[in-house]
């Protein structure tokens, strides 16, 4: 019996520690406890394994060394960054400003309020990365909009928990951080890779909105007349926006006869943003009213949070900043959003700095549990057992992500985004790379699969978040006066079903599609026409004689090593003499 569990030492450690999972006990010390546990037991057995336990006391003391590799690790200072980052924005009430601008430029169209929630959805991913934020904004502002407009219960509750798990695959994603750090890969090229399945699965969301207003257009109303506040404009908008191009072509013409071409296009999109930017501010303040009140309040909205996107992705992507640098600057830029509209306050920042340490000693707990896990789960051998599990499943590499995203899918119902990345991926990095995956692709597969832990019903975070705002009992609206039906935890498990398939079916389409996010590599490089000259270098004199290494009196021609005139030999350096 002793026998059999030293021989199976790692698939008995598997299995012990996701039993203890299930039934609710912290990740973080779950971890740590039976990596110190079996540590022990293996250290017992290993005279019995045949040498499958590799296991001593002296091993201990590599913890120490570990857990500072944890601790010093600068990658992951981008949690805490693009976690205040988020805080800020969400308090600084820009997804309230959000919401009611975007639905009052989509309201003529039947779900255009759905349309809002999906798009704000992705502009809070894109700058706050929190899942719980999102859902929990849009939920309190834009739920009893829905409501009081007559949209059907379970598509609106649906739409708002889906588009704030855009949080996890729209960059700057939490999770991709954690990803990039387990796969050995840099944060930049996740991020890159991402970024367009991300963008695909915003427009597959609201195609889906599309389809039922199209067949059930009463489940998706338009937006009364009344309820327009800021009226018609969207021709006004549309000139603000030609004007923008129009000055963004001559700047880019300007710049680049003035400094060069190099990122002239860049600078030049910048000065027509910023100028369309200052003309509304002054249109709006001054009292001009050249634009309509719609166009001002869409270019006053949109445009600073869409500032902050490109301030933290676009130095990313261009190679100026690192994702920890990108997201410091994030969060100086939150606060001066905030502090620009007036909410930044004593407990604003509290509330941030409180919400970051948090999250981010939660990150580090699990981390260091992680740690002591996988150097006994290493010793005994067991990422080789989990490596030829894998690496033997038939069907090769699709055969591999076809079983490996039904793993994590499974297990997403009972265990969170962080708690998937610290045990189960680093298990998948020696089997994905022995059949040659792509690992920024690899990583982009498990993050649009982990999306799935929010949106599974029963258990799906999100879900959980939305009904801990949504009514549970009937209400007056303020605005009608009408009394509204409250939205129960069966409509909302009915409305997230949808979106929980096209979730799935985007794993689909990364999977069949890699160049989705194998773009990040850039174009390929054609080395037929690449010509390498070396530099004539002068001799460098060679040791006893005339000439340099591989001159002549170099390295084997005359007066160089092992050569007349070389060392040991007549003419190169001789013993003294007596």
């Amino acid at each position: 019996m002793m026998e059999f569990i030293a021989l199976n030492m790692a698939p008995i450690m598997f299995a012990s520690l996701i039993v203890v999972l299930l039934l609710g006990y912290p990740v973080a010390f779950s971890l740590a406890a039976h990596g110190l546990l079996f540590f022990f037991i293996g250290v017992e057995l290993a005279p019995l394994s045949n040498g499958s336990i590799n296991l001593s006391w002296p091993l201990l003391a590599a913890l120490p060394d570990r857990f500072w590799g944890v601790l010093s690790n600068e990658t992951l200072l981008a949690i805490p960054f693009f976690t205040f980052m988020g805080v800020i924005l969400e308090r600084s009430g820009m997804a309230e400003d959000l919401l009611d601008t975007i639905g009052q430029l989509f309201g003529p169209v039947r779900g255009g309020l759905a349309y809002a929630v999906i798009l704000v959805g992705a502009l809070l991913a894109a700058t706050t990365g929190v899942v719980a934020a999102s859902v929990i904004a849009m939920g309190l502002i834009s739920l009893p909009i829905m409501l009081r407009y007559g949209y059907d219960r379970s598509i609106a509750a649906g739409a708002i928990a889906a588009s704030g798990t855009l949080a996890q695959i729209v960059p700057p994603s939490l999770v991709l951080i954690v990803l990039a750090d387990q796969l050995g890969r840099s944060v930049g090229d996740m991020y890159k890779g991402a970024l367009i399945p991300g963008l695909v699965l915003t427009a597959i969301y609201m195609g889906y909105i599309f389809v039922i207003s199209m067949i059930q257009p009463k489940k998706l109303p338009a937006l009364p007349l009344e309820a327009r506040t800021l009226g018609s404009g969207v021709t006004s908008l549309l000139v603000a926006l030609a004007a923008c191009g129009a000055i963004t072509w001559g700047s880019h013409h300007w710049f680049a006869a003035k400094y060069g071409a190099n990122n002239a296009d860049m600078m030049g999109f910048a000065a027509g943003v910023i100028i369309v930017y200052v003309y509304a501010l002054l249109d709006k303040t001054l009292k001009i009213n050249l634009m309509s009140r719609l166009a001002q309040q869409v270019v006053i909205v949109l445009i600073p949070p869409l500032a902050l996107v490109f301030l933290v992705l676009g130095t990313i992507f261009l190679g100026i900043a690192t994702p920890t640098e990108g997201g410091a600057m994030g969060a100086v830029g939150a606060l001066i959003l905030a502090a620009a509209k007036r909410r930044l306050n004593l407990s604003v920042i509290t509330a941030a700095v409180a919400s970051t340490t948090r999250l981010s000693a939660f990150v580090m707990f699990i981390l260091i549990g992680a740690r002591v896990f996988s150097l006994t789960f290493y010793g005994v051998n067991g990422h080789l057992w989990v490596e030829h599990l894998l690496v033997s499943l038939p069907g090769g590499e699709l055969g591999f992500l076809l079983v490996v995203s039904l793993l994590v899918f499974f297990l997403a119902f009972f265990l969170d985004y962080f708690e998937l990345a610290f045990i189960i991926v680093p298990l998948l990095v020696a089997p994905a790379q022995a059949l040659g995956i792509d690992l920024i692709w690899f990583g982009v597969i498990l993050a649009v699969n982990m999306q799935t832990s929010f949106m599974h019903p029963p258990f799906g975070f999100a879900l959980h978040f939305l009904r801990s705002v949504a009514p549970r009992n009937a209400y007056v609206d303020r605005i009608t006066g009408r009394t509204i039906a409250p939205v129960t935890t069966m409509q909302i498990y009915l409305g997230a079903v949808p979106f929980l398939f096209i979730q799935l079916a985007m794993i689909g389409v990364v999977i069949g599609f890699p160049q989705m996010v194998m773009h990040y590599k850039g174009p390929p490089v054609d080395t037929k026409n690449v010509t390498i000259t070396l530099p004539q270098m002068p001799g460098l004199g060679g040791l006893g004689a005339p000439g340099g290494l591989g001159m002549p009196g170099g390295l084997g021609k005359p007066g160089g090593l092992g050569a007349p005139g070389g060392l040991g030999t007549p003419g190169g350096l001789q013993p003294p003499k007596p």
